[in-house]
């Protein structure tokens, strides 16, 4: 289930989230909807969307798009229980039924998350335009270890370092958009993104005083209006 928050800022408004739902942090998904900063007529505030991962945690809105695997140490790469072997197996048949070689292998281990890797030499098919048939396989993984009695455990998959690589692409496209609607003067709606995709937006530009960030749209895939609010 999805309920919308404000606050001062993000940390208030997801400990206000937390305490009202009777949740732990690691229960729900935060997506950024709208910042204001502060002004000498406004005060700011940041008003977030809550994904609920309890109560449907495979659903497309409640979808992982955990942080990209920079900083985080290389695990040993075969399955070490019944699970992960499954699940292994699972992604490797859905990719060789869709006409794919592949090897697949575990990237990371986490506290209710884990990583695959996918190596292929399909890898910018498997990607596709802006991750989405990797995002659609990321769900699909999801949903099957949920069938396997592991709603909670994220599956992350990824190939070619592609999460690193997006996540780099977006603090870029954050930065030029602003100095863009900054000598403009006028606002400028980005791509369709996902909720971590757009999460990494606004906190990117949440310290720009001079710059106002929100969610537009409707589904899984909204957009990011990035705004010139002038200085203060």
């Amino acid at each position: 289930m999805t309920y919308e928050f404000e606050g001062k800022n993000e940390k208030e408004a997801i400990e206000k989230a937390a305490a009202e739902l009777g949740l732990e942090r690691d229960q729900f998904d935060v997506e950024i909807l709208e910042t204001q900063k502060n002004t000498l007529f406004k005060k700011g505030y940041v008003k977030i969307r809550v994904h609920t991962l309890t109560s449907q945690p495979h659903a497309p809105e409640a979808e992982s798009y955990a942080a990209p695997v920079t900083h985080r140490a290389m695990a040993n790469p075969l399955p070490q229980d019944e699970f992960e072997q499954k699940l292994l197996e699972f992604i490797s048949e859905m990719i060789t039924k869709m006409g794919y070689e592949v090897t697949v292998e575990v990237l990371f281990r986490e506290e209710k998350k884990i990583g695959i890797k996918l190596a292929s030499g399909s890898s910018s098919i498997l990607i596709g335009r802006k991750g989405k048939n990797l995002d659609a396989m990321q769900l699909l993984a999801n949903v099957y270890a949920g069938k396997l009695g592991r709603e909670d455990v994220r599956v992350i998959l990824d190939t070619e370092n592609y999460r690193v690589r997006r996540e780099e692409n977006l603090v870029h496209l954050a930065y030029t958009t602003a100095d863009k609607v900054r000598s403009s003067h006028t606002s400028i709606l980005l791509e369709p993104m996902n909720p971590f995709e757009r999460r990494l937006i606004h906190t990117t530009l949440n310290d720009f005083a001079d710059i106002e960030t929100k969610s537009e749209g409707d589904g899984l895939y909204k957009q990011v209006r990035v705004i010139y609010k002038g200085s203060y």
